[in-house]
């Protein structure tokens, strides 16, 4: 049995799929303004379609048997490390 949240995104996009081109831009204008910098960064981004290298693939495996042996790094520690405050980052926006 599907989540009450699958059905929700499953009804919200038969309803997209009915609406006339100039009603999905502003749609999708609402949808862009609810989201986050990041998950709106992420959105925008292109999708990756370059193969994995093997070199990546290993590395990708390396870190993944690190982190079963290690607690990760917290975000706010990395943010600290690279000289930043989370404010900046909260309040980061991309030049246009």
């Amino acid at each position: 049995m599907e989540s009450n949240s699958q059905h929700e995104r499953q009804q919200a996009h038969a309803y997209l799929d009915h609406l006339p081109d100039a009603q999905v831009s502003a749609v999708r204008g609402l949808l862009e303004a609810m989201l986050d910098p990041v998950s709106r960064a992420l959105a925008r981004a292109p999708i990756d379609d370059e193969p994995v290298t093997e070199e990546e693939d290993r590395q990708a495996e390396e870190a993944r048997r690190w982190l079963k042996d290690n607690p990760g790094i917290p975000f706010e520690q990395v943010v600290a490390e690279l000289g930043f405050t989370m404010e900046e980052v909260r309040n980061y926006q991309e030049a246009s």
